[in-house]
């Protein structure tokens, strides 16, 4: 079996593992048990359901790097996981996000086992690397993993490296603000004929709703808003007591989502009305930051991916790396494969380019802090 042909059955073993977004135990289990089977140092899961292992370098005194890649999908538990081949693709919900970035961070183990197994059993590495699976990527998760791994670690490091299975020649080094909202609007509710008149919750929120997605955003910078979930009422004809919504905010540049947190406030603050109550709370908050493209840990990235004659975009994302870089630590996100469908059940992957993923990221991982 060839290494790639080992990388993508051990990445359909984990897409195989449900692992909803704080149901990641079973997935991060199995990884941890794969850590032990390689005979890393040090390998725990912390209090929240991150996974760490060492690999040791020659060099006791230099900082290490951090190569992590989240557990967490946004399929609920009983999703049917099927997985089928077709035309030099692999499709499954979840194959590519995150299941392959998982896998490649054993792929990048063993080509450093490999290498140092032809150079008598030495180390290889200057510096130690410590793999992270981490959990709360995803959704409502918050970036919490990944919260705990920068508070473990902190600014005492070469940096992060962020992997995800898709998205190969895209360099994130940009991480986009983003703040969530869960709206809920509150009435007395009643009976859709004899009490009609009355405010419903479900009108009221869709009345916010409409205000809120009135407002002109930018093109420049990229701006976003949108309402993904919608919940309320309990019967056709009934007038609603309760509805409920989830809204997203984001954009490339943080005063420009600071402008338009405001006007959205601005407008649930007076959204009451006698006999209507609306609510917010925020459910997610992930920062921005940036580092240089100038920078060296980012030209090392483009240039390790440019040596697989894979075309680089440099970029801006919402990703495990706004951690780190919202607190000015470099940090950088690198794609393994390309693909398509993701956050979808036809989800899929193209098995051809892995193999310059995956190279691109070992020589990163080899080459960065010389």
């Amino acid at each position: 079996m060839t290494e790639m042909n080992k990388l993508l059955d051990l990445a359909i073993q984990i897409q195989q593992i449900p692992a909803p977004t704080f149901e990641e135990k079973m997935r991060g289990e199995f990884v941890r048990d794969m850590f032990e089977k390689e005979n890393l140092k040090d390998v725990s899961i912390d209090a929240i359901g991150n996974v760490y292992a060492r690999m040791v370098g020659k060099n006791k005194t230099t900082k290490p790097l951090v190569v992590t890649a989240h557990l967490d999908t946004v399929f609920p538990r009983g999703t049917q996981l099927q997985v089928r081949e077709e035309a030099g693709k692999v499709i499954a919900p979840g194959i590519g996000d995150n299941s392959l970035g998982v896998a490649s961070l054993f792929g990048i183990i063993w080509s450093l086992k490999k290498s140092s197994a032809g150079d008598g059993g030495k180390s290889m590495l200057k510096h130690d690397v410590w793999f992270v699976a981490n959990v709360g990527e995803e959704g409502l998760g918050d970036l919490c993993g990944m919260k705990e791994v920068v508070k473990k670690f902190g600014n005492d490091v070469i940096g992060y490296l962020v992997l995800e299975g898709l998205a190969l020649g895209h360099v994130y080094h940009k991480a986009i603000g983003v703040k969530r909202y869960r709206i809920t609007a509150k009435t007395a509710g009643g009976h859709s004929w004899s009490d009609y008149g009355s405010p419903s919750a479900v009108h009221e929120l869709a009345n916010v709703i409409t205000r809120l997605t009135a407002l002109r955003l930018p093109k420049e910078p990229r701006t976003t808003m949108n309402v993904g979930v919608i919940q309320g009422g309990t019967g056709v004809n009934v007038l609603a007591s309760e509805a409920k919504c989830e809204l997203d905010l984001r954009s490339e540049d943080p005063k420009t989502l600071t402008k338009l947190i405001h006007q959205v406030e601005e407008i649930l603050i007076h959204a009451d009305r006698a006999g209507v109550k609306i609510m917010a709370e925020v459910i997610g908050e992930r920062p921005a930051g940036e580092i240089s493209s100038e920078h060296d840990f980012i030209k090392l990235a483009a240039r390790c991916v440019e040596e697989q004659d894979v075309r680089v975009t440099l970029t801006s994302g919402s990703t495990d790396a706004n951690i780190p870089l919202s607190q000015n630590i470099p940090a950088v996100v690198l794609g393994i494969t390309t693909g398509g469908g993701a956050h979808t059940v036809n989800e899929y992957l193209d098995i051809e380019p892995i193999e310059k993923g995956m190279s691109s990221v070992i020589r990163f991982v080899e080459s960065v802090g010389e």
